[in-house]
């Protein structure tokens, strides 16, 4: 297991697309480093255990799972969907053997609005009580998100952080004829602030070099908010007069050399929902021109290399993250509540 101090505990952190696990079905994931096992039981709630035999260590995903209980692929024994041991078909009527004393470990894990949420405490601990609630979003989602795409990328959270939140590499890493290009990049200012566990880019006018607004076509002024909060969510709210697309890319790390990104989308314009075909197209290509960005930069941080440099407004948001990092660990070392003391500012750059 890893146990990298770096790590963000006692957190939700979205685990996969609800669609991913089925009625009886079970989803082998690592998460923090840690072997997962959720599952769908046959009523259809979700649950997560370690992917870990007590017996003999034997992966549970291995073994089959019926909608009620999981049985180890090994010896038989098997478990319930909240980790007891219900069964040892190994014991005899001799056999003195309490049951409820042998359990494999189990996390709380939620499903909302097609997501589903797994909080992780640090390794050997359990979770605090109560717990903490999952992340609000600026509207309802009726229906929930629809997903758009999953895809490991081979950094750590925190590079794939900056990556996310980082304005200025648009125009380089994404220049096409439906985004922009470096023959459109100009000044821009905007106004941030403080909001939960991290910051957001106030409530704005679209950027007028960002064609895909355009190609929406519906009528009403338009805004849109950019926000993150710790562990690694981007919210993207965009209104179109009475309409809205909220855009959620979550950041889920895998262990402290790869990260799990998941990109969901959900709008009340029926043109949206009729292009997500296409869009969904777009999505995926904007994602693997960031990830092959990352690849890239990896051959560059092997081996010794200079310190890294955050220069400029256009890297305000890195050192934000540092720092909202910093304290969240700060906090969780002291068993103080978190303060997020990060202040209003606008921000200038070119991209």
């Amino acid at each position: 297991m890893n146990t990298d101090p770096e790590f963000l505990y006692n957190l939700w952190y979205v685990a996969a697309p609800a669609r991913a696990i089925a009625p009886g079905k079970t989803l082998a994931k690592t998460i923090l480093g840690q072997k997962l096992l959720f599952g769908r039981d046959s009523a259809g709630a979700v649950f997560c255990l370690r992917d870990f035999c007590p017996h003999r260590g034997m992966p549970l995903s291995y073994g089959s799972f019926d909608g009620d209980k999981i049985e180890c692929c090994y010896h038989g024994w098997c478990f319930n969907t909240q980790g007891q041991c219900t069964a040892i078909p190994s014991l005899t009527p001799e056999d003195n053997i309490d049951l409820t004393r042998i359990k494999t470990a189990s996390f709380p894990c939620r499903e909302a609005d097609g997501l589903i949420w797994v909080f992780i405490p640090p390794p050997k601990a359990r979770a605090p009580e109560p717990l903490p609630e999952l992340p609000a979003f600026p509207i309802a989602l009726p229906g929930g998100h629809r997903h758009v795409d999953s895809v490991l990328f081979p950094c750590s959270l925190d590079h794939a952080v900056i990556g996310l939140m980082d304005p200025s590499h648009g125009p380089f890493v994404h220049a096409s004829w439906w985004w922009r290009s470096r023959r459109s990049m100009h000044l821009k200012q905007k106004k941030f602030a403080p909001v939960g566990m991290g910051f957001k880019m106030v409530a704005h006018a679209p950027s007028s070099n960002s064609r895909a607004y355009k190609i929406l076509g519906a009528e009403g002024e338009r805004t849109t908010e950019i926000s993150f909060q710790l562990p690694g969510l981007r919210t993207e709210h965009i209104t179109i007069g009475q309409h809205h697309i909220l855009l959620l890319t979550a950041l889920t790390p895998i262990d402290a050399h790869t990260t799990e990104l998941h990109q969901f989308m959900f709008s009340t314009l029926k043109l949206i929902n009729l292009l997500k075909p296409l869009l969904t197209l777009f999505g995926k290509a904007f994602i693997r021109q960031d990830l092959e960005i990352v690849k890239k930069q990896q051959q560059g941080l092997l081996g010794d290399h200079p310190g890294l440099m955050l220069i400029g407004d256009a890297d305000q948001q890195a050192l934000w993250y540092y720092k909202l990092k910093k304290d969240y660990l700060t906090a969780q070392e002291t068993g103080q509540p978190f303060e997020n003391r990060l202040k209003e500012k606008t921000l200038r750059w070119r991209s």
